[in-house]
């Protein structure tokens, strides 16, 4: 039976089971830019000339399924990024990256996706999405096990990235991360490589947070060890997320995405990598 299941199920669960920010996160930079809203179950960050704002989860988790609603700086949101990722503590971090490069009025956002194991980056992959994300809420997901990384909006797969320690690739598997969102500057590359600059006529710049849900999809850490969550959405005991796959369903719309909607992919640039492409883009299979 399939492990991924449908979008609407999906959504319900989320609806069901979404968590709070006032219990959830902490605030943890802007200066009053970052602000919660009704009651909890929205955050809106901001950014000025003179700073931007950011939260972080209470907790640290080693693995689980993390998804969160943003609707994205509308019109020129150029020079700006908004993320949601997962980051370990300490030197040689591990990291696992959302962020969303904005761009002048009529042109399209672009998603940015990294993973860093042991401080290495290096494996990113873009795409354009095929909606307008500052009209409405979409739902963004990492999915991260001891076998895969699976990158998805509104549940549809956008990129997988598998445990290839086997053949020498690190995999973040052994660092609890935190969840970390934020909205920040970075005129000097985020958009068409630092071309276009932020327009501060147009700040404040705001980003929507909403239908936080992690805590009981993953693994926490506590003082007395890992606490998993027990959410299933399979009605089983073991959660989903744990043994996800992708159905022949998924692997179509993960073809679907890479062949319409990728802009760039490191496996793809032998400029930037002139010694051959990493071992595991030759694995890579959908």
């Amino acid at each position: 039976m399939s492990r991924l299941l449908p979008l609407l199920l999906m959504a319900g669960v989320m609806a069901a089971s979404a968590g709070n920010f006032y219990k959830d996160v902490d605030v943890t930079w802007g200066n009053g830019r970052a602000k919660i809203l009704e009651g909890g179950r929205s955050l809106s960050l901001n950014l000025d000339q003179y700073s931007g704002s950011g939260f972080q989860s209470k907790n640290m988790y080693l693995f689980g399924r993390f998804d969160m609603q943003l609707k994205l700086v509308p019109d020129n949101s150029a020079g700006t990024v908004t993320t949601f990722f997962l980051a370990s503590e300490g030197p040689e971090h591990d990291e696992i990256d959302f962020e969303f490069l904005g761009n002048s009025s009529g042109h399209p956002y672009t998603v940015h996706t990294n993973v860093y194991s042991k401080g290495k980056g290096n494996k990113e992959q873009q795409f354009q999405l095929w909606f307008d994300p500052t009209k409405a809420f979409h739902t963004y997901s990492i999915v991260w096990n001891p076998q895969k990384i699976i990158f998805l909006v509104d549940n549809i797969p956008l990129r997988v990235f598998n445990n290839n320690k086997g053949v020498g690739i690190p995999f973040p598997e052994n660092k609890p991360m935190r969840v970390l969102c934020s909205l920040w500057n970075a005129d000097d590359w985020a958009t068409q490589g630092g071309r276009v600059k932020t327009d501060w006529t147009k700040a404040p710049f705001t980003a929507y947070y909403r239908n936080v849900n992690f805590d009981g999809h993953a693994c926490a850490q506590t003082v007395s060890g890992l606490s998993c969550g027990t959410q299933s959405t399979t009605g089983s005991e073991v959660p989903a997320w744990k043994t996800q796959e992708l159905d022949g369903k998924a692997r179509n719309r993960l073809r679907w995405v890479h062949s319409k909607h990728m802009v760039y992919n490191y496996c793809a640039d032998n400029n930037r990598f002139p010694q051959g492409i990493s071992v595991e883009c030759k694995k890579t299979k959908f």
